[in-house]
């Protein structure tokens, strides 16, 4: 069953970690094995082989670079103007077209271009080893674009959604561990956004911010990496309030692997996933909440964030890469969940909402 991966910071950690996602992730740990400077190192999960061994048809890509004086220890952070951001986004946009040219990947900026990927990758006569990884180019935290008018540089290139925040304060919007609302500039942000026709990534809001956008945004919605605040009480993750409001406005919300967003009371960097009993399996707990308050299974499905400066030390324990998402397949069966479900979790549910967001 072809799946669709909502968020995937692939770029990024092509740049910044200098990792050839055109290997198989064993190769990538056998090359990184003596290295210390970042913290997963030999540990990371995504590679291009990869996700075509897992079926992983087309991916939300993402471009990340934070303008932050106090914040630079965060994902993406560290670049002391937006000028200098923006300049990094542009080096991540280059990895991906280089990809393009190397016929690894193909993005997908309209409708008619979604649909051939589709059925290209349903062509059985077609081996899977050969076939592109499709990719939606989203950006996530809005501090590189320096002011408006980068919106349309960003978007002539393919850029189709945005979350406008990201952890910590930002120019367009406070993040993850903030309270308030948008700025002024995000305000303008989401309503030109609302004009080009491009999606808005609830993802990483404050509560506020969260209401604010929603307000003013009349488009296509989505959460690409979100977990229930009922069952991990912390901000980073969605309220019931929230997901029924996002279920009002026809949304998608991505289930993340990070760990520490599956099972309460872990801590960022200070887990055993082992010990915390924390497989792949804990994310349905978060499913089920989500099918019981909107009624349906046609607003969960999968935005792993694997990669996102996190490998296997904070992945659940009983997935070794990015292919291991087929697992799901059984994982959901057992727990009662019928075929026409685990089809709208694995790809139906990203393909209504993407068919709309890309018309």
């Amino acid at each position: 069953m072809l799946i669709i991966d909502a968020h995937l910071d692939m770029a990024m950690n092509a740049i910044e970690w200098n990792r050839d996602y055109r290997r198989p992730v064993e190769e990538i740990r056998t090359m990184e094995k003596d290295m210390t400077d970042k913290i997963d190192r030999a540990k990371g999960v995504v590679s291009l082989p990869d996700l075509r061994k897992g079926k992983i048809a087309v991916v939300v890509a993402t471009q990340l670079a934070r303008y932050s004086e106090n914040n630079g220890n965060m994902p993406g952070s560290g670049w002391n103007s937006p000028h200098q951001a923006w300049a990094m986004t542009q080096a991540q946009l280059a990895w991906y077209q280089a990809m393009v040219e190397a016929e690894e990947m193909v993005q997908i900026t309209t409708t008619e271009q979604l649909d051939n990927h589709i059925a290209m990758w349903e062509d059985t006569t077609i081996s899977d080893v050969v076939k592109p990884i499709g990719f939606i180019l989203s950006l996530e935290g809005a501090d590189s674009l320096v002011n408006l008018s980068y919106l349309e540089k960003a978007y002539a290139y393919g850029l189709r959604a945005i979350g406008p925040a990201h952890y910590g304060p930002g120019r367009y919007a406070p993040g993850t561990g903030m309270t308030g609302g948008l700025t002024k500039e995000g305000r303008e942000l989401v309503k030109e956004m609302d004009r080009l026709g491009m999606v808005l990534d609830a993802t990483h809001l404050t509560d506020e911010g969260f209401d604010e956008a929603l307000d003013l945004f009349q488009g296509q919605v989505w959460a690409s990496h979100h977990n229930c605040r009922a069952l991990v009480p912390h901000q980073r993750q969605l309220n019931d309030e929230q997901i029924k409001r996002l279920a009002e406005r026809d949304a998608v919300i991505g289930g993340c692997l990070d760990v520490w967003m599956l099972k309460p009371d872990l801590i960022q960097r200070q887990i055993n996933p082992r010990e915390a009993e924390a497989n792949l399996e804990v994310l349905i707990d978060h499913y089920d909440h989500i099918c019981q308050l909107t009624g349906n299974s046609l607003h969960i499905a999968i935005g792993s964030d694997l990669d996102g400066t996190f490998g296997t030390e904070q992945s659940p324990y009983d997935l070794e890469s990015i292919a291991d998402l087929q697992k799901y397949q059984h994982l959901l069966s057992k727990r009662g969940y019928s075929n026409a479900d685990i089809e709208n979790i694995f790809n139906k549910n990203w393909l209504r909402l993407m068919r709309k967001a890309l018309a």
